[in-house]
C-alpha cells in the first residue's frame, strides 16, 4: 500500500486518477475543495496551489507518489498576449509545481523509490497555433522533469504525461456541442478526444512498481496526434 498525494483531485483528470488509485492506496488529495469526493477513501486536504504553503503536518513521513494536476488551457493569438499571461501560465502550471515539489522532498526521498508524475502537453512537442503560453509553460515542464529525475536517480522517478485535449472541465469550452465534439475527434488519428479515464491508467501504471525501471520520460497519451500523419 502506497502513499500517495495528488495535488488537485477533485474534478478532471485529477478526480480520475484518485478513482483510479484509492482502493488499495493512502490517497491524500490536496486541493481547492472536496467536491466528488465524498464516496472516494481518500483524505481531503484543503489547498491551493497558487496561495497556500502545503501543511506538512497532514501527510505522512513518506510518499511514495505525486501527482501535480492544476494547470492552465490559454489559447490566444499571441499578438494579443501580455508578458502577464505567461506569467500567470508559468505560476500555475510550473512555479507552483516547484513549491509543492521542494517542500515534501524529505518525505518523497524517505520512500524506497517515490514517482512523481507531472502533466504537459502535446503542444509542447507539436507546433500549434494560438499556443504560445500554454507551450512555454508545458515545456518547462518537460525539461525540468528530465533534470530532477537525473538529480535523484535512483531515489525519485519522474515522468510527464502529454495528452491531448481531454473531456474535463478546463477543455469544457472547447467541447460544449456537439460540432466542437465532432470536429475535435477528427483531429486525433484515432478519431476521438481524450477522457480522464485514458489519463488516469497511465498516471496510475507510473505510480506504480510496475514502471520501476522508467524515469526522465514524457508519454504523448494523445490519440495519436503527435505522431501519426493520417489525415
Amino acid at each position: 500500500m502506497k502513499n500517495i498525494l495528488l495535488i488537485g483531485g477533485s474534478y478532471g483528470i485529477g478526480l480520475a486518477i484518485a478513482k483510479e488509485l484509492h482502493a488499495g492506496n493512502n490517497v491524500f488529495v490536496a486541493s481547492r475543495t472536496n467536491e466528488n469526493l465524498d464516496d472516494l477513501n481518500v483524505t481531503y486536504i484543503p489547498f491551493d496551489a497558487l496561495t497556500d504553503t502545503l501543511d506538512l503536518s497532514t501527510l505522512p513521513a513518506v510518499i511514495d507518489g505525486l501527482v501535480y494536476c492544476p494547470g492552465s488551457i490559454n489559447l490566444r493569438p499571441f499578438r494579443g498576449l501580455k508578458p502577464e499571461a505567461f506569467e500567470n501560465d508559468l505560476q500555475i502550471n510550473f512555479i507552483s509545481l516547484v513549491k509543492v515539489i521542494q517542500s515534501i522532498l524529505p518525505n518523497l526521498t524517505a520512500s524506497e523509490q517515490s514517482s512523481i508524475v507531472l502533466f504537459s502537453s502535446v503542444a509542447a512537442s507539436m507546433g500549434m497555433p494560438f499556443h504560445t503560453s500554454v507551450a512555454a509553460s508545458k515545456g518547462a515542464i518537460e525539461g525540468f522533469a528530465k533534470a530532477l529525475a537525473a538529480e535523484y536517480a535512483p531515489k525519485i522517478r519522474v515522468n510527464v504525461i502529454a495528452p491531448s485535449l481531454t473531456d474535463t472541465p478546463l477543455a469544457d469550452k472547447f467541447l460544449n456541442n456537439e460540432t466542437k465534439q465532432e470536429k475535435s475527434a477528427e483531429r486525433h488519428p484515432l478519431k476521438r478526444f481524450g477522457k480522464p479515464d485514458d489519463i488516469a491508467q497511465m498516471a496510475s501504471f507510473l505510480l506504480s512498481d510496475k514502471s520501476s525501471w522508467i524515469s526522465g520520460q514524457t508519454f504523448n497519451v494523445d490519440g495519436g496526434m503527435s505522431t501519426l500523419l493520417v489525415n
